[in-house]
């Protein structure tokens, strides 16, 4: 709310002097020989309303002076105009995804915990997943739905589909969600903590599919070097652990980046992951538009009816019931 001509409530320091007036104005008497007389006679209840003249000249007043500053309610509108981006998120969930070097969670519970970070901070974006292992599917299309797509990220885990790296199948499943976007610029996410040992072409060609589409990849290569050990259930001793040694194949990640025009990173704890994903988050930013408008509505009438109301109320008790003997 806002006073559209608030210089009138300069008259409010008037408001003391009229109260002294009313305060120094005599009033009608009647003598009496003995004042004891007048003090035992009984007060009516219209005698006990005289006080409510003053109050309501007074109020009546003030009223009238807030109706002339104009108080007026804004009412705005916001027009937004946005430009977003179609992103593809692709994840690795092949079984050396579960290896624990990325303590207190695996690679993947790692990955996905990043992920989860990374959609809070999208807006008018459409998103979509894909994992993959010896193969790849979709695991949810591009959709502004980031409930649902939360949702099933949360479902997602090893051994869902055959093991291996299928990266060029992954890649070429992204090109196929992507390919009939129509806003101006289309990425693709791709997480991985291997090299491409399944599907039938090789990551370059379908990185140049890519470009020839405008689709640009980012590469992630996660996990440390040396090895990193990996659960597995023994159906005598129980939960077991062997090493094993990931080779993350860098050249052809760097190569599918520089190919696309998209940049490679490499994670190797959690804490870098997370910073990956919030510099692609700074590197991807969503334009957005506002156009505001604002109407106001007047108040002043709110405050004038009850002040003509006091008005008159206070001329006709004056006038008759409240009436002053001369």
């Amino acid at each position: 709310m806002r006073l559209s001509h608030p210089g009138f409530l300069i008259l409010l320091l008037f408001l003391p002097f009229l109260i002294w007036h009313l305060r120094r104005r005599k009033s009608g008497r009647v003598r009496f020989s003995d004042l004891r007389v007048v003090r035992q006679m009984p007060l009516s209840f219209w005698v006990k309303c005289f006080p409510f003249l003053s109050f309501a000249r007074f109020f009546a007043i003030v009223l009238i002076i807030f109706a002339l500053s104009r108080p007026q309610l804004s009412q705005s509108r916001q027009v937004i105009t946005s430009q977003g981006i179609d992103i593809m998120l692709i994840l690795d969930i092949s079984g050396s995804m579960r290896a624990e070097d990325f303590k207190p969670e695996n690679r993947l519970q790692a990955a996905k915990k990043v992920i989860y970070a990374f959609l809070s901070h999208r807006k008018n974006d459409r998103i979509g997943l894909i994992v993959f292992a010896g193969e790849s599917f979709t695991r949810c299309p591009l959709t502004l739905d980031y409930r649902v797509l939360t949702d099933l990220l949360r479902t997602v885990d090893t051994g869902l589909i055959a093991d291996g790296t299928a990266i060029e199948d992954a890649l070429a499943n992204a090109m196929n969600r992507l390919r009939h976007s129509t806003t101006k610029s289309k990425i693709a996410i791709l997480l991985t903590d291997g090299e491409n040992n399944a599907g039938d072409i090789h990551p370059i060609t379908a990185s140049q599919a890519a470009r020839a589409l405008g689709i640009k990849v980012y590469t992630i290569g996660m996990g440390k070097e040396g090895g990193a050990p990996v659960p597995y259930d023994d159906p005598i001793f129980g939960r077991q652990y062997s090493r094993i040694r990931t080779y993350v194949d860098e050249k052809t990640l760097k190569q599918i980046a520089e190919i696309t025009e998209g940049r490679y990173f490499r994670a190797t704890d959690e804490q870098k992951l997370s910073e990956i994903y919030e510099e692609i988050n700074q590197l991807e930013t969503t334009k957005i538009e506002v156009t505001e408008y604002i109407r106001y509505q007047e108040l002043a009438a709110y405050l004038l009816l009850p002040a003509m109301f006091l008005l008159i109320l206070e001329i006709v008790l004056t006038n008759t019931r409240l009436r002053k003997i001369p």
